[in-house]
């Protein structure tokens, strides 16, 4: 028999079919499900005007206070770049991504023009669970909200889960 839902931990997929539906090899009929979740991250730099922001790349501070790449948000529609804008403040001498460059997509040459701002806002954003191997989110994230009660301190820092604490997938106290 087949089970009516499959968990894919490699691709942190879920997969599901129809209880009804019969099972047959190599054939189609389950539909996927990418897991995502909601989270905030510090905003570290803009594609093009701070007026009117494109995307947003976005990080979050390591165990030792450094800040880290973890990933761009979609495209911004019109109303989310202006709600963002007035939050963006140009950089300062030394800022921590001064330097860099960032790849337009994956497998992809042509490198974004960013324009590095202060880490001070925090924004909500919806991700999917998946994350490559250097701990970065392996897909645009989606825009939700700016998080203007948020300190950029509060936010949960690079290594660390996004688990609540006590939820199934948090380690058991002994």
């Amino acid at each position: 028999m087949c089970p009516a839902a499959q968990v894919n931990t490699l691709n942190l997929t879920e997969n599901f079919k129809r209880l009804d539906d019969a099972c047959f090899p190599s054939a189609r009929g389950w539909q996927k499900h990418k897991v995502r979740e909601t989270t905030e991250a510090i905003v570290g730099a803009a594609t093009g005007a701070l007026a009117a922001p494109r995307s947003l790349l976005l990080g979050r501070s390591d165990a030792a206070g450094r800040p880290q790449y973890t990933g761009r948000t979609t495209t911004l529609a019109r109303t989310a770049g202006t709600a963002i804008a007035g939050q963006l403040t140009a950089a300062r001498r030394g800022h921590p991504c001064t330097g860099w460059s960032f790849s337009a997509g994956q497998g992809s040459r042509e490198t974004l023009d960013v324009t590095p701002v202060e880490p001070e806002p925090v924004v909500e954003v919806g991700v999917d669970i998946a994350r490559g191997a250097t701990g970065r989110w392996r897909h645009p994230a989606h825009w939700h909200r700016i998080r203007a009660e948020t300190h950029p301190m509060q936010v949960t820092k690079f290594e660390e889960s996004d688990e609540p604490p006590g939820s199934s997938n948090a380690p058991e106290q002994a």
